[in-house]
């Protein structure tokens, strides 16, 4: 039996928080066959969770897996490629890599101990069907003071450049009494915070109770010992007033949300497949900072969009200036050949593509700064995470900031625990951060 292998294993985990959540799933699984976690250099197995979202994010998984080939000189024997890289790709990469022992999809966490065992029968494994997931026996957690929920796998927005439709299939949410189950574990294994995320927040369970039902999955998951509860990948179109409502009441729902906007020209967001415009986009900002006191509020926006004239660049920049929404993450647009956008005309030249995300990463610098300034001399609850030890300072973040993609607080304090929040008084910033010392408890 596999659990009689007593193999070491390395487990690398590359793209976003889903994927973290997926991989967790994938540790708890080959924690009960009896392996022990160790690092790529020691690991007779390494498996590598890939994505593959956009052309940049391909590259990575491919880099990761032929440097985790080189292991095989010396003490690795099998090398095991998961999640969105071979459910998309397989065809074109199983014979490309013939380094790679084992392809498994976006289905096949769960079934990771047999597909082990059928390697060290001698067999190769292709694994990518498109089944629905049974519920998550459990996960190890890799995060210490909060944790990611994912209430929903798939996608069906099917925006003309993204492939997580075709990747992920479509949308599926899990039950809210599953979910608050899984809420109340985790509040009991010390987890302060809960991050929401699917491909769609807002679409939460259209599918299961025919309606969008996330402020109802809110209510469930606030009855746990859970203390908070954040909103990431909110659609603006399903910003319901249903769901302003109930951020606005909550105490448990962090006053942040994350809307990923993409663009603010309407003749752009057509061309995207979005459902709104820019009016639509306004008002709902206009709104959530009128109803919801102290509301953060989060975006990604594009550049480079196939027919992007300067005339709509121009109008997201001063969008950009004008709305200082509060944390702004911009990329370049990714041509997908699978996906409508590739059939476009006018594509935009990478110089002026790059330029624009310059320009724009330049504008929201000078936005930052001014929220910045005026947090000097403010005292915030900060969840401690962790040390930065070439600061040799403390870290953690706000409720203005989600984990892993927002500024951070770096802290002096005499005795700090890991999951404590503490009260910190800002002292000034550097770039994106602030900085500050405990004050009092």
């Amino acid at each position: 039996m596999i659990k009689h292998l007593n193999k070491t294993i390395a487990v690398i985990s590359l793209g976003c928080d889903k994927n973290r959540v997926d991989t967790e799933r994938m540790l708890f699984a080959l924690s009960s066959g009896g392996f022990m976690l160790t690092t790529e250099d020691e690991a007779q197995i390494i498996i590598i969770n890939t994505c593959a979202f956009i052309e940049s994010a391909r590259k990575e998984a491919i880099e990761t897996i032929l440097t985790a080939a080189e292991h095989k000189k010396r003490r690795l024997e099998k090398l095991i490629v998961t999640g969105c890289l071979p459910q998309k790709y397989l065809d074109e990469i199983k014979g490309e890599l013939p380094e790679v022992d084992a392809f498994l999809g976006v289905a096949e966490y769960d079934n990771i101990l047999s597909v082990i065992e059928r390697l060290y029968e001698g067999e190769r494994v292709f694994d990518n069907a498109a089944t629905d997931e049974t519920e998550p026996k459990g996960r190890v957690l890799t995060t210490a003071a909060y944790a990611y929920l994912k209430i929903a796998e798939g996608c069906d927005n099917h925006c003309t450049y993204c492939t997580i439709p075709s990747i992920r299939g479509r949308y599926r949410s899990r039950s809210i009494e599953s979910l608050t189950v899984e809420a109340q574990n985790l509040a009991q294994r010390g987890i302060k915070e809960l991050v929401l995320v699917a491909q769609d927040v807002t679409r939460y369970g259209a599918d299961l109770y025919g309606k969008p039902s996330l402020a109802p999955l809110l209510q469930g998951l606030s009855a746990t010992d859970i203390r908070h509860i954040r909103l990431l990948y909110c659609y603006p179109e399903l910003v319901s007033d249903e769901l302003i409502r109930e951020i606005a009441a909550n105490d448990k729902v962090v006053k942040y949300i994350d809307i990923p906007l993409q663009h603010i020209s309407d003749r752009v967001l057509r061309l995207m497949g979005r459902r709104g415009n820019s009016d639509d986009i306004k008002r709902l900002i206009n709104r959530l900072r009128r109803e919801i006191e102290g509301i953060i509020i989060r975006t990604t926006f594009m550049v480079g969009f196939p027919g992007e004239t300067e005339e709509d660049f121009e109008k997201l920049l001063a969008f950009v200036r004008e709305y200082k929404l509060n944390h702004a993450g911009f990329f370049v647009y990714s041509l997908e050949k699978d996906t409508p956008s590739a059939k476009l005309p006018d594509r935009v030249d990478k110089k002026t593509a790059n330029y624009r995300l310059k320009a724009l990463a330049a504008a929201q610098r000078e936005v930052a700064v001014e929220y910045n300034r005026s947090y000097v001399g403010k005292v915030f609850n900060v969840l401690y995470e962790g040390i930065d030890y070439n600061k040799r300072l403390f870290y953690g973040i706000t409720y203005m900031s989600a984990p892993d993609v927002d500024p951070l607080v770096y802290f002096k304090a005499d005795d700090v625990d890991v999951g404590n929040v503490y009260r910190v008084e800002i002292t000034e910033w550097k770039g994106y951060d602030l900085i500050g010392k405990v004050g009092f408890e």
